[in-house]
């Protein structure tokens, strides 16, 4: 089940509750309603990554829990925050960003996570609990060119 709390007329907020599940799709449809065409493909893949880590990793994808999302707008800036009910991520002490590979394939599965949550967000920060990740994407203005298209 999908809990939606739409955004308001004239606001550019929202949530999203659903239990853990790796069938995304129209989490994913709904999460990227608002963003410009030339950035669905790439944000598409890296909130992918994020919802499947927050599903997987941290609720175990036990069906009794659920995934919390807020996002919202703030000028060009797109944010998502997401929420588990898991046991918390510390990614300096479990799993940590090899910048010394040259390729996504070199990377093992929970490197590859990471690289591809900093390669698609401008910003990706976990509360100190490790349950809430928070990740911002500008798609306007100064913004560079996707990678995806």
């Amino acid at each position: 089940m999908i809990a939606i709390s739409l955004r308001p007329t004239g606001r550019k907020w929202g949530t999203v509750s659903f239990a853990s599940t790796l069938h995304l799709c129209p989490v994913l449809d709904l999460l990227l309603a608002d963003i410009p065409a030339r950035w669905k493909a790439e944000l598409r893949l890296g909130l992918q990554e994020a919802l499947v880590n927050a599903a997987k990793h941290g609720n175990n994808l036990d069906p009794g829990k659920t995934i919390l999302v807020e996002f919202f707008v703030v000028e060009d800036q797109h944010w998502w925050i997401i929420a588990d009910q898991g046991k918390g991520f510390a990614p300096s002490c479990q799993c940590t960003l090899d910048r010394t590979k040259r390729h996504v394939d070199e990377l093992d599965e929970c490197g590859r996570g990471l690289y591809i949550l900093h390669q698609v967000f401008d910003q990706v920060h976990w509360n100190e609990e490790g349950t809430e990740l928070r990740l911002c994407k500008q798609v306007g203005g100064r913004s560079r060119l996707p990678l995806l298209s």
